[in-house]
């Protein structure tokens, strides 16, 4: 017999890069900084992406969204989310809630996690919880070279 409830955990890491803007969770966070990424790099999303791909036993973003696929050059990432939220509903799961974490050195989030809770709430219509921290200093994220992001969810089934 199946679970009723399906947990799924993604992660995702961009390097960073100078110009260009930074997406995060949806909102803009950031002009004249960006992820090297085919599309839009929105470490967030990828990471909730991932989560709930793993959820359903469905791979991961990668499968799905190739970066040697054309059609997802500078995508924007929330096009991503909404698609795997669409797919876990047709396999009959509901996004029971989702946990975030962003670590970052630069910029600094706290102003913008509202914004981006809001958002992914919307689309995933579940509640969402982000935090955001820092890795104090150590290895490319704690050096401002990289941003990264966890996820979790936890899938409910339609009964």
């Amino acid at each position: 017999m199946s679970s009723p409830f399906h947990i799924g955990h993604g992660y995702d890491l961009h390097r960073l890069q100078d110009g260009g803007v930074l997406m995060l969770g949806g909102v803009k966070v950031a002009d004249g900084i960006s992820p090297v990424s085919h599309s839009d790099g929105d470490v967030v999303i990828h990471a909730l992406v991932d989560a709930i791909l793993g959820a359903l036993g469905r791979g991961d973003i990668g499968e799905h969204y190739p970066n040697t696929d054309a059609r997802w050059k500078d995508a924007p990432s929330i096009k991503f989310l909404q698609d795997v939220v669409l797919l876990a509903m047709n396999d009959e799961w509901r996004i029971a809630n989702a946990d975030i974490t962003i670590l970052a050195e630069r910029p600094k989030l706290q102003p913008f996690k509202p914004k981006m809770v809001d958002l992914l709430t919307g689309v995933l219509r579940a509640p969402v919880n982000i935090k955001a921290g820092t890795n104090e200093g150590v290895d490319a994220i704690g050096r401002g070279e990289a941003i990264a992001a966890h996820a979790v969810v936890l899938l409910q089934r339609v009964v």
